[in-house]
C-alpha cells in the first residue's frame, strides 16, 4: 500500500532523532552517522511512498544507515585499522525492535542529547542552527539551503565544517553536566527562536514568511517541551511561538503584501493557537522562575486579548517592557519598549527614548530603527520626518516585502501644497 508523501515526510522528520541517537551512541562518530542517516531518510523518501511503511520505520531506518556507516566506512582507506571492526558490526537485535513509544525516556534522551550536542558552544550560531535542522529536524541540506537563500554547496560546507568541529572539540553523545546543561539550554532555545524568527519574518528575498522555518521551530519546540514538561522557559517560547504564528493569514493582503498589526483583521487569526499558547504562558507564569521567553509570551497574549488594535493594553505591555529590561537587556527590547512608550503615553515620550538608541553602534544601520522613528514622527504629525525615516529604512532593508511596505508607506505621505503669495 503506497503512502502519501507528505505523510512520508513528517514521519521522517519525526523519526530522525530517534535514529541517530542510538547510532552515535553504538558507534561514536557523530559526523559519520549523521551522513548514514541523511542517506537512509533519503532512500526512505523515495522507497515508502512507492511501497509502503514498513512495519517497523525506526528499525528500517537504523538498519539500512547502518549499512551505510559500514559501506562508507570500508570505503575509506584512510580508516584502514578501524575497518575490520566496524565493518564486522551488525545492528544489534534491539536496533531493529519497533520504536519506542512517545513516553519511552530513552526516546527523549537521544532528543535532547542531540539538541545540546548540535548547540555546542564551539558553533557559531548559524552553524548551530543548520546542525540542527539536519540532525534533530530532518532536513535535508538542500532543504536548509533553499529556507535561508543559499547555495546547496554552501550550507553544505557550513554543516560539514559545524560537524568537524564538534569532532575537534571532543564533544561525546552524552548529556553534559548540571551547569553546562543550563548553558547549552539557553543555546537551544534561542536556535529555536532564531529559526523561527527567520521563518516568520524572513530577513532577506521577495517573500515576507518561510513557513516551512516557522512549523519546523514550532514542531521542534513542541517537541522540547514534552521533554522538559517543567521547564517555564521552554513553555514561554512555545507559547510565543503559537501566539505569533497565530496571526499568519492577517499579515498579509490578497496580494501578498505586508499587513502591520494594528491594521490586521484579528478575525483571521487562529484562536486555536492564541487559546493554547494563552493557557501554555498562564501556567508557566503560575509557577515557574520569570524568563525572558515567558515575558515576550506574555507580551504577544495581551496582544491577542485585544478584539481591536485601539483595545490593546498598552500600560500593561509598558509594564511587561520594563521587566524584559531588566532581566534581558537588549537593542530591540529598548526599541519596542520605545514603541510602547509612545503608545502608552504618546509619541514625543517614544522618540525621547529612541534619541538613546540612535548611537548605539549594533541599531543605527538597522531598519527597523528608522522604521519606528517614522512611525512615531507620524503618530506626531511630522509627515516630512516621517517619510524621510521610512525612506531610509526602505533603503536598509533586505526584505522585499518589507521595503514594499515601508516605501507604500513614505508614498503615503504626501507633502502639504505649499502657500500661496
Amino acid at each position: 500500500m503506497t503512502e502519501p508523501a507528505a505523510d512520508v515526510e513528517d514521519l521522517l522528520r519525526e523519526l530522525a532523532p530517534r535514529v541517530l541517537g542510538p547510532l552515535v551512541r553504538r558507534y561514536g562518530d557523530f559526523g559519520a552517522c549523521e551522513d548514514a542517516v541523511q542517506e537512509a531518510l533519503l532512500a526512505a523518501a523515495v522507497q515508502w511512498p512507492r511501497d509502503g511503511v514498513p512495519a517497523s520505520p525506526r528499525g528500517w531506518l537504523i538498519t539500512v544507515a547502518a549499512r551505510r556507516l559500514t559501506d562508507q566506512v570500508r570505503s575509506d582507506r584512510a580508516r584502514r585499522e578501524r575497518e575490520a571492526a566496524v565493518a564486522a558490526l551488525q545492528p544489534p537485535d534491539r536496533f531493529l525492535a519497533p520504536a519506542a513509544d512517545a513516553g519511552s525516556p530513552a526516546r527523549h534522551d537521544d532528543t535532547l542529547t542531540l539538541l545540546f550536542l548540535c548547540c555546542h558552544p564551539a558553533l557559531s550560531k548559524a552553524s548551530q542552527v543548520a546542525l540542527t535542522l539536519r540532525a534533530v529536524g530532518g532536513l535535508t541540506t538542500a532543504q536548509i539551503a533553499r529556507a535561508f537563500l543559499v547555495p546547496e554547496a554552501t550550507m553544505a560546507q557550513r554543516i560539514s565544517r559545524a560537524k568537524q568541529r564538534v569532532r575537534a572539540a571532543g564533544a561525546r553523545f552524552a548529556m553534559p553536566g548540571a551547569a553546562e546543561r543550563a548553558e547549552r539550554l539557553r543555546a537551544v532555545l534561542h536556535v529555536l527562536y532564531l529559526v523561527f524568527n527567520e521563518g516568520y519574518t524572513a530577513t532577506d528575498g521577495p517573500e515576507l514568511r518561510r513557513q516551512e522555518l516557522s512549523g519546523e521551530a514550532i514542531r521542534l519546540a513542541r517537541m522540547l517541551r514534552r521533554l522538559l514538561p517543567d521547564d517555564g522557559e521552554v513553555a514561554g517560547l512555545l507559547a510565543l511561538m503559537l501566539l505569533t504564528d497565530a496571526r499568519r493569514a492577517a499579515r498579509t493582503d490578497a496580494d501578498g503584501e505586508l499587513v502591520p498589526l494594528a491594521e490586521q483583521d484579528r478575525g483571521l487569526w487562529d484562536r486555536d493557537a492564541v487559546a493554547e499558547g494563552t493557557a501554555l504562558i498562564a501556567e508557566a507564569l503560575s509557577r515557574c522562575p520569570l524568563g525572558p521567553y515567558q515575558l515576550q509570551a506574555a507580551i504577544a497574549a495581551v496582544h491577542a486579548e485585544a478584539a481591536r488594535a485601539e483595545d490593546t493594553d498598552w500600560p500593561q505591555i509598558l509594564g511587561l517592557y520594563d521587566l524584559l529590561q531588566t532581566i534581558a537587556p537588549g537593542p530591540m527590547v529598548a526599541l519596542n519598549h520605545a514603541v510602547a512608550m509612545a503608545m502608552a503615553h504618546g509619541p514625543g515620550a517614544g522618540l525621547d527614548r529612541l534619541k538613546a538608541l540612535e548611537e548605539d553602534g549594533r541599531l543605527s544601520r538597522h531598519h527597523r530603527l528608522h522604521a519606528v522613528r517614522a512611525h512615531l514622527l507620524e503618530m506626531a504629525g511630522d509627515a516630512d520626518g516621517a517619510r524621510d525615516c521610512y525612506r531610509t529604512a526602505a533603503r536598509l532593508t533586505t526584505s522585499l516585502a518589507e521595503q514594499r511596505y515601508l516605501e507604500r508607506k513614505a508614498g503615503g505621505l504626501t507633502r502639504p501644497p505649499a502657500p500661496r503669495r
